[in-house]
């Protein structure tokens, strides 16, 4: 038996119809290669733009930070030694005491604040002190008794704050350790100060919370004589080549 077979003429149509598509396929090609290219360009354009953003968000974020969370001022640590006798023409030779000190000077604000640790040798109180040039006041935290004092800044004893950082940059370095004496004042006690916003923003800092006495020299107090009574306690601290001894006197 013979076997005929016949070609259906849908099937001859077709194959022009796939041959066009794929003519049409091959002509679209370098057009489509041409896009994939430009698109595959942006997203490593945009890449790298995200990881610049990314980077100076590191760079903005850890400079936040360390402004943030280091120390704004230079901190300065000194120490000096000094003898407590009065008379310095002695033949016997002086016994000398170590005092240790830290130091924010902020020549910008005109402020000096330093900070009296609990001394080894003597029996003052440990303080924090601010002097305020603007304002010319020295504002004393008795930290042992919780107090704030606050007197007119004495200009012939504290030295202003860039002689004060050249001095304090003296001592850190180690080398120089000046053998010095000490110097003896004495304040009173005459009122209380209700109000501490008025005395600037660095003694409001150190004072706020805490009751805070205004002090005036004994020697300028006309007819005020030592009583036995008086309840005194002594800070020793340096602002200049020398130490003070500040006694405050409470009736």
């Amino acid at each position: 038996m013979v076997k005929i077979a016949f070609n259906s003429p849908f099937a001859q149509k077709d194959e022009p119809k796939k041959e066009g598509a794929e003519a049409l396929v091959a002509d679209k090609d370098p057009e489509v290669a041409t896009h994939g290219g430009e698109n595959s360009s942006g997203r490593c354009l945009l890449t790298l733009l995200g990881l610049a953003f990314i980077l100076a968000g590191v760079v903005v974020g850890g400079a936040c930070i360390y402004k943030y969370f280091m120390p704004k001022h230079k901190v300065y640590r000194g120490e000096m030694c000094y003898f407590e006798n009065e008379n310095r023409d002695r033949a016997v030779e002086p016994y000398f005491l170590p005092i240790a000190e830290e130091a924010d000077i902020r020549e910008d604000d005109n402020i000096a604040i330093i900070d009296v640790p609990v001394p080894k040798f003597s029996d003052s109180d440990p303080a924090a002190i601010v002097h305020d040039f603007d304002r010319l006041l020295t504002a004393y935290l008795d930290l042992q008794l919780g107090n704030c004092y606050v007197i007119p800044l004495n200009t012939s004893i504290v030295m202003p704050p860039r002689n004060l950082m050249d001095l304090f940059a003296k001592l850190a370095t180690g080398s120089y350790l000046p053998q010095t004496y000490l110097v003896r004042e004495e304040m009173v006690v005459t009122e209380e100060i209700d109000n501490v916003s008025d005395l600037g923003i660095f003694i409001y800092q150190l004072c706020v919370g805490k009751e805070t006495f205004r002090l005036q020299r004994r020697d300028q107090i006309t007819g005020l004589q030592k009583r036995s009574v008086e309840n005194c306690h002594s800070i020793r601290h340096f602002e200049n080549s020398f130490v003070v001894e500040t006694k405050i006197c409470q009736q």
